[in-house]
Formats: C-alpha cells, structure tokens, sequence
C-alpha cells in the first residue's frame, strides 16, 4: 500500500472535505482519507497509480499540491477501528434493553414497554449495519442508510397494529412501576450511546447521522413511557400506556423518514 500526502491551499473548513470525499468516492484504489484541516493536508492511503486520484482533487480548484508518495505497512486505520469501537459498544447497550425491556413488557403487559423494546431491536441492527459501513464508500453508506430507514419502518407498522389490536381488546392494566423503573433506566441508557455518537469525530459521516437520529427518539420515548406510567397509575387505566405505543410508532416513522433523507 501507498501512502500520498496531498497540499490543499484552500481545504480551511469541512465543507472542502465533504466535497474531496464525494468528488474521490467510487475510486476503488483509495483505502483511506485522513484530513488535517487546520494544516491543509490530506493523507491518501491507496493501491495502484495516484494519477487518477491527483486528477480528480486538482479539478475541484482547491489549490491542490502533492507532497510525496511512498510505501507504508499500515492496514488498520485509527478512524475505522474507532468507529467500530464506538458502534460496538451502543449496540451491546441496546440489544441489552431490548431483552430487558421486552421481558419486563410482556410481564407487566406494558405495550410501551414492548414498543421501545422493538425500537432498541431497530436500533441494535441499525448499529449492526453501520458497522458493515465503516471504511465503505460514500454510495455504500447511503444505501445501509437507507436499508437502516425501511426496516425502521417496517417494525414500526407492526407494532403499530399489535397496538390497534390491545386497544379495541380487553387488556389488563399494566403495571406502572415496572414501566417508569425500566424506562428510567433505558433513558440512562440512551443518553450514554447519545453522548458517546456526539463526541465521535465521524458524526458527520452518514451512517453514524442515522445512528444519532435514532438514539435522540429514543431518549424522548423513553421519556413519553415514563409519563405513560404515571397516567396509567393515577387515570387506573390501560389507555395511557397504549396511547404512548402510537406515538412511539409515529416517532420511529418519523425517524425512519429523516434517515431515508439521508440515504439520497
């Protein structure tokens, strides 16, 4: 492998970096992309001649200079290993809950409990299919983003007819402790993957864009659960708890709509 160091006189901001990104993706030969904005320099770790990719950075008029070209033993890149770190580690937390809250739904016959289980299920294979992202080409996360937005949905359609069928069924009233004290818990959750996504240098990058927008659902749905518990408590009935599945579908589309956005 080669490594080429590149001077871009006019890279001084992320908006020239996005704009090298979509202008070398689809050039197979190019293993990685490190920017060093504040210096104006952009490394290439490649196969093959550089011409192609030389030709193609001079067209964006940025003022581009190569430095240098020389072999390198490096394969593993810090970016790439990070982000799968990072996506380890909220899908780890979320299959977690999903168990969690998915058993303690069905215990306390709780659909809010239930739906955000199934949520975190979308969210634990949408972290799973960012990782297959990881290094990929700027088409290739548009496409696991889109993959990421249709199976959203599709969960969000079942859920909502489990929800239609409790409301007009004769359902017992759930149990409310078990609602707030597990949702409680979940929203900790949540807001640990959601900090981890934001402090991530790549959290511009598509699929890691999909990844927050479904952790931020997440924390307000946990939070309408919480609410839920407490309505079903004072009201005695069951009615708040399936309200707030509805909505939960309605967020998880909604969600699922902004991340197909994404994918175009």
């Amino acid at each position: 492998m080669q490594k080429t160091i590149f001077e871009i006189t006019k890279m001084d901001c992320p908006s020239e970096e996005n704009l090298i990104r979509m202008k070398l993706d689809g050039i197979s030969s190019i293993k990685n992309l490190d920017f060093d904005i504040p210096n104006r320099k952009l490394t290439i770790f490649h196969n093959g001649q550089i011409e192609q990719i030389e030709k193609s950075i001079h067209e964006l008029n940025l003022s581009s200079q190569r430095l240098s070209t020389e072999q390198t033993e490096i394969n593993q890149f810090e970016e790439n290993i990070n982000q799968k770190k990072l996506l380890w580690t909220v899908l780890i937390i979320n299959f977690i809950f999903f168990l969690i809250e998915m058993t303690t739904g069905l215990i306390s016959k709780s659909m809010g409990l239930v739906a955000d289980s199934l949520d975190m299920l979308a969210d634990s294979f949408v972290y799973g299919i960012s990782l297959f992202a990881v290094g990929a080409t700027l088409v290739r996360k548009k496409r696991i983003a889109k993959l990421a937005g249709y199976f959203q949905i599709s969960l969000a359609i079942i859920g909502f007819i489990e929800v239609l069928r409790r409301f007009f069924g004769a359902e017992n009233i759930p149990d409310f402790t078990t609602m707030i004290v597990v949702s409680f818990f979940a929203l900790i959750a949540n807001g640990i993957c959601l900090y981890l996504l934001q402090k991530s240098k790549s959290k511009d990058e598509v699929h890691i864009k999909a990844s927050m927008i479904f952790t931020s659902n997440d924390v307000v749905i946990n939070l309408g659960v919480i609410t839920a518990g407490i309505l079903v408590n004072w009201l005695n009935s069951n009615k708040p708890d399936l309200i707030i599945g509805i909505i939960v579908f309605v967020i998880v589309i909604q969600g699922a709509l902004r991340i197909l956005k994404l994918g175009k």
